[in-house]
C-alpha cells in the first residue's frame, strides 16, 4: 500500500480531503503514522496547552473573554474550556482554548516548505487547532488514541495546504488552511460524510476568508492573536450546519470565484495538486518547528545570532561596547518584523513582531545579568529566552531598551 493519497489539480479536492479524513481516522489507509509521529505530535499538543495555560493564568485580554464567553453557553453535551470542569457548546470552547493557545504567539510553527515534492509555498501556520480535535473527543466519547490520530490528521491537511498554497502572497491570513483542516478533522470525528465535508469546507471558503488587516498597522490587536480561534469556531459551525443539511459551495477549490482561483489563474483546474501521508514518518507535522520562547520565529536567527556573539565575546555586555547592530533579513521576515511601523511598539502583539524590540529585549537582559556564559549556547538561552513579561508594559518602556 501507498505512503501517500494523491489530490490532483483535476480532482474534486475538497470532496477527496473529506474522504481522505474519514478513511484516515478509520484506518483504512494502512498501519498510520508511525510512533516517532505520534510522540511529536503529543509534544506539540503538550506545548500549546502549556501556552494556553500561561495565557490564561496571567489573564491575557482576548483568552479571557473568550472564555467567559464560552461559559454562558452551557451544553452537558458538548467540552469543556481550560480551568473548567463545566461543558459548553463545543464551538465555544474551541474558540477560546485555541485564542489561549496562540495568545503568546509561542507554540508550534511550520514553514509550507517541502523541497522534495516541489512543493515549496511557504506560508506560514501554527499548531493552534488541537482543541479541535479535544472538543470532538468530549462530546463524542472518543478515546486518547483517536484524539492522538486526530491530531496528525489535522496536521497533517493544514500543514500541506501550507505547502502548496502561500496565502499570505495574497495578503489572507494563514489561519485559512488550518479552517479547513479543522472542518474536515472535526467531521470526520462525528460521523459526517465526505460530501458533507465537502460542503463544510466550500463554505469556509466562501464566507470567511480573513484578511491580514489584523496583522497590519503600527499597534496590532486582539484580532491578531484570536484569528485561528476566529476561523475555527466558522469552520466547525460550518461542518454542524452541513451535518444539519445544509448544502454549501461543491468543489470548492476549482470553483471559477473562489479564494484560489482568483488569485491563481487556471484553465479549470485546481491551482495545485495535495499530497497527503498515510503511514510511516513522513508526515507534515515532523517538519514542524518548536519556539524557545517568546518571539516571533522570524527572529529566531537574529537571537541565535546575538547569543553566539555574545557567548563568545563576553566583553560585548560592558557598557557602551555596542554602538550599532545590522541585521541582515529575508522576505517575508522582513515585512512581518522588519516594517518601520513595528519600530515603537505599544502593545505586545506589536513587540513580539518588532525585531528591533525583540533584539533589544535580549540584549538588555543579557547585559542586566552581565553572565560568562562560558562559551555554552544552550545555558545563555535559558537565561535570556525571552517570556511573558518581556512584553509587559514596564519591559515595552524600558529606557535602555529604547535607547
Amino acid at each position: 500500500m501507498s505512503n501517500q493519497v494523491t489530490l490532483g489539480k483535476d480532482a474534486n479536492q475538497a470532496l477527496g480531503i473529506g474522504q481522505f479524513a474519514i478513511d484516515f481516522l478509520s484506518g483504512k489507509l494502512g498501519s498510520g503514522p508511525s510512533q516517532k509521529v505520534l510522540d511529536r505530535t503529543r509534544l506539540f499538543h503538550t506545548d500549546s496547552v502549556l501556552c494556553g495555560a500561561s495565557a490564561l493564568a496571567l489573564r491575557t485580554n482576548a483568552p479571557t473573554i473568550l472564555r467567559a464567553e464560552a461559559l454562558d453557553y452551557p451544553d452537558d453535551s458538548g467540552a469543556r474550556v481550560f480551568g473548567s470542569p463545566k461543558k459548553v457548546k463545543a464551538e465555544k470552547a474551541i474558540l477560546a482554548n485555541a485564542a489561549a493557545v496562540r495568545e503568546w504567539d509561542s507554540n508550534g510553527t511550520n514553514f509550507g516548505y517541502n523541497p522534495a515534492l516541489g512543493h515549496t509555498a511557504g506560508e506560514f501556520g501554527h499548531n493552534d487547532f488541537y482543541g479541535v480535535v479535544i472538543a470532538a473527543c468530549q462530546q463524542e466519547g472518543l478515546d486518547g488514541a483517536t484524539a492522538l490520530r486526530a491530531m496528525v490528521l489535522l496536521d497533517e491537511i493544514r500543514g500541506r495546504l501550507a505547502e502548496v498554497f502561500s496565502l499570505k502572497t495574497y495578503k489572507i491570513d494563514h489561519v485559512v488552511h488550518g479552517a479547513i483542516a479543522s472542518a474536515a478533522t472535526w467531521g470526520a470525528m462525528t460521523g459526517a460524510t465526505p460530501e458533507q465535508i465537502e460542503s463544510a469546507i466550500g463554505m469556509v471558503v466562501a464566507h470567511y476568508i480573513p484578511w491580514r488587516a489584523i496583522r497590519a498597522g503600527k499597534q496590532l490587536s486582539d484580532s491578531k492573536g484570536a484569528s485561528a480561534a476566529i476561523s475555527t469556531e466558522v469552520a466547525v459551525l460550518s461542518m454542524m450546519r452541513s451535518m444539519r443539511g445544509f448544502v454549501g459551495p461543491k468543489d470548492i477549490f476549482r470553483n471559477p470565484e473562489s479564494m484560489f482561483r482568483q488569485f491563481e489563474k487556471t484553465q479549470g483546474d485546481s491551482p495545485f495538486p495535495l499530497v497527503l501521508s498515510t503511514q510511516g514518518d513522513d508526515f507534515a507535522v515532523m517538519g514542524m518547528h518548536f519556539k524557545l520562547g517568546l518571539y516571533e520565529h522570524q527572529s529566531a536567527g537574529a537571537l541565535q545570532g546575538l547569543i553566539d556573539l555574545v557567548t563568545a565575546n563576553p566583553g560585548l555586555l560592558a557598557p557602551g561596547a555596542i554602538s550599532k547592530i545590522v541585521i541582515k533579513a529575508y522576505e517575508p521576515a522582513f515585512g512581518i518584523i522588519g516594517d518601520p511601523a513595528k519600530r515603537d511598539p505599544k502593545t505586545r502583539q506589536s513587540a513580539d513582531h518588532s525585531m528591533v524590540y525583540i533584539v533589544s529585549t535580549l540584549l538588555r537582559k543579557a547585559i542586566e545579568q552581565g553572565k560568562d556564559f562560558g562559551g555554552r549556547t544552550d545555558d545563555a538561552w535559558k537565561a535570556l529566552m525571552l517570556s511573558p513579561y518581556d512584553y509587559g508594559k514596564d519591559a515595552l518602556y524600558n529606557a535602555q531598551t529604547r535607547q
